[in-house]
């Protein structure tokens, strides 16, 4: 046995954390894509038959009132809430991640007043993200401008009206700093947006504790709702008295059975509802967020940069020079993956992935591997490093 072999088992057997690996269905795959896909819980599958055999089959209509069914947008934004360092009445679940970002830019540009005729985006944001804030300048009427998020602070003027960022970079897994822009961000009079999909639940964010204004996420990563499961909106409790939703469905009215033609906002995160909720992958969600009973982020965080600077102790010691990290050494500038540089990456993968490595890959040359301390362990950490380069030496 390697030295890297036996640092793993002390390393597991030393993880508080380890006891939530049975929470979930794995095999003998090593399981590092859960920043794209979680695992799947094991009691869920259980929980989602009782909803479509009992209170879908039997309760029929009755269940939107006596099972919970209307309520559920904010009952599990509740839940979400704490993990992201939100109060209560601040989140709510629903729709998928790039709708919630269109709500957030243009209600964060209406936010801001007519004289602010900017926006800013994180220019290496995921693609939707870029997409969604172009088509927000041209319905409100402003200019977009793509830059860094090491540029923002120099970016940022009186024109400013909102800049949309991401917490984490999904492909170099780099960590930005939300409290400093944030602060910036409030500094020169504008809202900060930010996109938690590649942060939440899998480290501290802080979002009341820092001043943001707006922020959304997905929940089918690090949150394991399953593949496609809504995403949330937080609304900072200050700033929802002026949350002008472009998107103002009947779910957000303050009188919803009312059917008045007129629109009449509700209180609350609650305005950051539009239509009909999908139930099934709500409650799928629900479920899945029953494995994080008792499980504090802080704990989560110092298991993952446990993991990541593990990973590449073994990486380093297995592979050499055969690939190069653009993940940030640095703890504070580092999110829940390692992503390696390396040539033919695409084939490389598919080849992990064919050995029982599973992460992924991204054009031109990027492996990404992606860390979820609820159900990581160090011996997978090792034996993926070591497949890594057994596949590298071809």
């Amino acid at each position: 046995m390697s030295e890297l072999n036996l640092k793993a088992e002390e390393l597991d057997a030393a993880d508080g954390l380890a006891p939530l690996r049975s929470r979930f269905v794995l095999d003998d795959v090593v399981y590092l894509d859960g920043n794209s896909l979680g695992a799947l819980p094991a009691h869920l599958p259980d929980r989602l038959a009782d909803v479509v055999r009992r209170e879908w089959g039997e309760l029929r209509i009755r269940s939107w009132e006596e099972s919970g069914w209307w309520t559920a947008p904010e009952r599990i934004g509740e839940r979400i809430a704490p993990l992201v360092g939100a109060a209560p009445g601040q989140v709510v679940v629903g729709d998928s991640t790039s709708v919630n970002v269109f709500k957030a830019v243009v209600a964060a540009a209406r936010m801001a007043g007519e004289d602010r005729t900017e926006i800013l985006v994180d220019a290496t944001t995921f693609p939707t993200d870029g997409y969604i804030a172009e088509s927000a300048a041209r319905l409100t009427g402003r200019t977009l401008r793509a830059v860094t998020p090491a540029q923002v602070p120099d970016a940022l003027g009186p024109r400013t009206a909102a800049v949309l960022l991401n917490h984490v970079d999904y492909r170099t897994g780099r960590l930005h700093d939300l409290p400093s822009l944030t602060a910036a961000v409030h500094a020169a009079g504008a809202l900060a947006v930010w996109d938690l999909c590649h942060s939440a639940g899998a480290l501290p964010v802080g979002l009341d504790e820092h001043g943001v204004d707006l922020a959304v996420g997905c929940t089918y990563k690090y949150l394991n709702g399953g593949p496609g499961s809504p995403a949330f909106l937080y609304v900072r409790r200050a700033a929802q008295p002026r949350f002008d939703s472009p998107l103002p469905g009947w779910n957000s009215h303050a009188d919803p059975f009312g059917m008045s033609p007129s629109y009449d906002p509700a209180p609350g995160a609650v305005r950051g509802r539009v239509g009909t909720p999908d139930i099934l992958s709500m409650l799928a969600l629900e479920a899945a967020l029953d494995v994080w009973e008792g499980v504090p982020v802080g704990a989560v965080r110092a298991k993952s940069l446990a993991l990541t600077d593990f990973f590449l102790e073994c990486v380093a010691q297995y592979a050499g020079d055969r690939v190069e990290s653009v993940t940030p050494a640095a703890h504070e500038e580092r999110g829940s993956q390692v992503s390696l540089r390396c040539e033919d990456a695409g084939e490389v993968m598919k080849k992990l992935i064919a050995a029982g490595v599973v992460g992924d890959f991204r054009p031109p040359d990027i492996l990404r591997f992606g860390f979820t301390p609820l159900y990581t362990s160090f011996a997978d950490t090792e034996r993926a490093a070591r497949v890594l380069a057994t596949v590298l030496r071809g």
